[in-house]
């Protein structure tokens, strides 16, 4: 059975949730905000504004 391509490696809230996922096909992350019925997802950026990229060696033990 082939691993799914997203992977969710924190979450924090309930109603209002905050996830982050992490794509393995390219170790970017991505924040998911859910609020009520409303929700959205945006690349997770580090301060210099440039996506949050899981080295390749960690994607292997997601």
């Amino acid at each position: 059975m082939a691993k799914e391509r997203f992977v969710r490696v924190y979450s924090q809230g309930k109603l209002d949730a905050i996830m982050v996922f992490v794509d393995r096909e390219t170790g970017v992350n991505y924040m998911f905000n859910k609020v009520g019925y409303a929700g959205g997802l945006t690349p997770l950026l580090d301060k210099e504004g440039k996506p949050v990229i899981t080295p390749a060696e960690e994607l292997d033990k997601l």
